[in-house]
């Protein structure tokens, strides 16, 4: 496994450790201090041309991701009166699909039940998209959407390569389902359950209005460690060798933590209101995304010492990004309607 850092950030992790305890205990949510969720911050008008090709969806992108079986990409609009359409689109050709894998103009659309709050790998082509009381299953080929009853309202999935999903709500609770929808164990305690992070068999969870993450003691029934995220954390992702990157957008950082124990490894400074993050397995790098600048800028985190390895222009407001892993290319979805950009792998140098 490679470095994760130095010493001083693992031990600046215990130290935030100690200040913020009190999250790992079991006490009613509502009681809880919090502060309003981090969102991204709002972007100014466009001072400079997008890297690479620029497709005019038509409709503002809420999430963006590339489904792993299929190769598609996937994208859920953002617009508050059609929050329920989800489109699925081959990132070849920049158009949409209909549910046969046809480039039908009419079938350009799927209508989702309910309102997706986001969107997660299921197993090979199968999405996850929580949403108020369910998960959504949707079957990228077929179109087909499978809906499993959650208690509560759902903003994190994450699945398990045995079947098991694990789902965090809005009050707070993360639930381990079974691969038949039963629930093996629920955790409460903690103020919001916004993004999860699955490293090995470790559990984390962001707490957007504690601006924490905490690792989860399944099996124990029981919150676990807990580190300050931040000034106002928002969004996390994973990468093989057992990292999570969060994005501290209130504070304008990345921060880098490793599960088993929960340690803060890395954190620098990014600016520009630092708000979606996706992960390039080919070169250790994690691209995140500013919302104050409209940029995307990477970072290898291959050595412990976080290095600018490229920053792009984007479309505006990019409130979402995500990697193509069979191409390599880099896709940034406009949350204002201004389009779905793509950034070739080999229009970005590593080291430029």
């Amino acid at each position: 496994m490679r470095p994760y850092g130095s010493l001083p950030a693992a031990l600046a992790g215990v130290a935030v450790l100690a200040l913020i305890a009190g999250c790992s205990s079991d006490s009613d949510s509502d009681k809880l201090e919090t502060r309003p969720a981090a969102t991204a911050a709002v972007a100014p008008a466009q001072s400079a041309q997008p890297t690479g090709d620029v497709w005019g969806l038509g409709n503002p992108i809420g999430a963006l991701f590339a489904e792993a079986g299929t190769g598609q990409l996937v994208a859920l609009d953002a617009s508050r009166d059609a929050s329920r359409m989800m489109f699925v689109i081959d990132p070849a050709t920049f158009t949409r699909l209909d549910r046969t894998g046809g480039a039908d103009p009419e079938m350009r659309t799927l209508l989702l039940p309910a309102p997706g709050a986001g969107l997660a790998q299921g197993k090979p082509g199968e999405l996850l998209i929580p949403a108020d009381h369910q998960i959504m299953r949707v079957d990228i080929t077929t179109g087909v959407v499978t809906e499993m009853p959650v208690d509560g309202d759902a903003k994190s999935v994450r699945y398990r390569d045995d079947g098991t999903l694990f789902v965090g709500t809005a009050d707070g609770k993360v639930r381990e389902f079974a691969p038949d929808g039963t629930v093996r164990e629920t955790i409460s305690g903690l103020a919001s359950a916004d993004a999860l992070a699955l490293t090995g068999d470790r559990v984390s969870v962001l707490d957007r209005r504690q601006t924490s993450l905490t690792q989860l003691d399944f099996g124990k029934d029981r919150l676990g460690l807990a580190l300050r995220a931040g000034d106002g954390a928002t969004n996390l992702v994973t990468d093989p060798f057992g990292r999570i990157t969060v994005t501290d957008t209130a504070g304008g950082e990345l921060l880098v933590y490793t599960a088993g124990p929960l340690v803060l490894r890395q954190r620098f400074p990014v600016g520009s209101s630092p708000y979606a993050l996706a992960y390039d397995q080919r070169s250790d790098t994690v691209w995140v995304t500013c919302t104050q600048s409209n940029e995307v800028v990477g970072f290898d985190l291959s050595t412990g010492i976080p290095k600018e390895v490229g920053r792009y222009p984007t479309v505006r407001q990019p409130n979402s990004v995500t990697i193509d892993e069979r191409s390599g290319d880099l896709f940034v979805g406009s949350a204002t309607g201004d389009g779905l950009q793509r950034i070739r792998a080999d229009q970005r140098k590593k080291g430029q």
